[in-house]
């Protein structure tokens, strides 16, 4: 989709039409969620000897001891305020982060429960509402974490923590537990896109390492889904959440369990209804190919999406005629014919849509080779259910790329099967007739 920036009249209408685009346009702001928790620290940060200078004895104390001393909040708001003790405190993550990521032998038992409460305290907080209720993720700047200076190095932090060739998964499954992980998935909510990206890294971490969360994460994760579905349809980390799925889907062992294939029905597949799927179609088509391509789901999966077909929305028409494009592409010819009455007779919809992008979509069908084969072997079948639909809209459609691509389709079925052409013709004919 491109963007267009031109130059308009101050009056809020152009053509007569509010321009929301304009009226929404901000320049990027930031603001803290830590507003909501931040409280005025009387504790005064002094700078700790550095890390790698402390002797081998002193080393776990010292680690400690910095833990404690990044558990110290900052008012963010403020640019001016406490810039010593702010320093003090991110030169103090960037040790910590330093030190995990490239000395062995620092993370023994004493600095799980310490290191968890550091991240804790740091990164989970209640997110604030939107300064912009009607935030729309296509045109508008998210809102940044002000905070971030100092919640970037804690992430960071956490990655290295779990990533290190010391992390012991059975300490840390006595820390890191349901609550923590529940409080973690809370976060996806998160405007900020740079720490949607952290969560998502460190989710897929913990899922694979602690192998006692991974029912609990993925039942949060349904739960999350379908509040967003029937609630609140609003969730801002659902992208990251599905590409999170999407590894974890390809770990499904054969036969499928039944709890993942009403995830596929029960979740995925009614993610299409949302309002604002255009943000994370690409991450649900790919989860949902997932089951395709693993697991044979093809039919189940084109029934689900001819059950939710948007009935105003053309946008997400196009989206859903491109992912049943896309399944088309690898279906089997025998679960093909299960579908094709249905699924042809929303094709013949479409093609009749005055939208042209939509009928252009549906049209584009008949260039794909393996689909074309399909439609060959079934034309006795699909023949009939468009025949109708094409010749009237040949006739009547203002685009004329439109006009030139359906000509183009019934020359294809003429080719295919001209006795059948000719009796559609005439019975047509007749009908029009009468």
């Amino acid at each position: 989709i491109s963007t267009f920036s031109f130059s308009v009249p101050s009056a809020e209408k152009v053509d007569g039409f509010p321009r929301r685009s304009m009226r929404r346009a901000r320049q990027r702001r930031s603001h803290s969620s830590s507003q909501f928790r931040y409280q005025s620290s009387q504790v005064e940060l002094t700078p700790l000897p550095l890390l790698k200078d402390a002797p081998v004895a002193e080393l776990h104390d010292l680690f400690c001891k910095k833990l404690q001393q990044c558990c110290v909040l900052f008012d963010f708001l403020d640019c001016v305020a406490d810039l010593k003790g702010k320093e003090i405190k991110r030169a103090a993550l960037n040790e910590l982060v330093e030190s995990v990521a490239t000395s062995r032998g620092v993370l023994i038992e004493p600095l799980y429960p310490e290191a968890i409460k550091m991240i804790s305290v740091n990164i989970f907080r209640t997110l604030p509402p939107s300064e912009n209720p009607e935030f729309d993720p296509e045109e508008d700047e998210p809102t940044l974490e002000a905070s971030w200076p100092h919640l970037q190095l804690v992430y960071e932090f956490f990655l290295r923590f779990l990533e290190s060739p010391d992390f012991q998964p059975s300490m840390a499954k006595r820390y890191v537990d349901q609550k923590f992980v529940l409080q973690l998935l809370e976060l996806f909510d998160s405007e900020d896109p740079r720490e949607r990206e952290y969560l998502k890294t460190i989710l897929h971490r913990v899922y694979g390492k602690l192998l006692g969360l991974r029912a609990y994460i993925r039942k949060q994760i349904n739960n999350i889904f379908l509040r967003f579905i029937y609630e609140t349809e609003h969730f801002n980390g659902v992208a990251e959440l599905l590409e999170i799925l999407g590894s974890i889907i390809n770990g499904f062992a054969l036969p499928l369990k039944a709890e993942h294939k009403q995830f596929l029905v029960r979740v995925l597949i009614p993610l299409h209804t949302a309002k604002s799927l255009s943000i994370f179609h690409a991450q649900l088509m790919a989860a949902v190919f997932i089951y395709i391509m693993c697991f044979t789901f093809s039919l189940q999966i084109i029934r689900g999406l001819l059950k939710y077909w948007p009935k105003t929305c053309t946008q997400k028409e196009v989206m859903f005629l491109g992912e049943i494009e896309e399944i088309l592409d690898v279906i089997e010819p025998s679960q093909f014919i299960r579908v094709q009455e249905p699924l042809f007779k929303q094709i013949a919809a479409c093609i009749s849509s005055p939208h042209f992008q939509v009928a252009e979509r549906a049209l584009y069908f008949w260039n794909n080779e393996y689909i074309l084969s399909l439609i060959e072997e079934n034309c006795q079948v699909i023949l009939p259910l468009v025949f109708a639909t094409l010749y009237r809209v040949s006739k009547e459609h203002w685009n004329q790329t439109i006009v030139s691509l359906i000509y183009n389709v019934l020359k294809t079925f003429m080719e295919m099967n001209s006795k059948l052409f000719d009796d559609l013709t005439a019975s047509y004919k007749v009908e029009k007739q009468k």
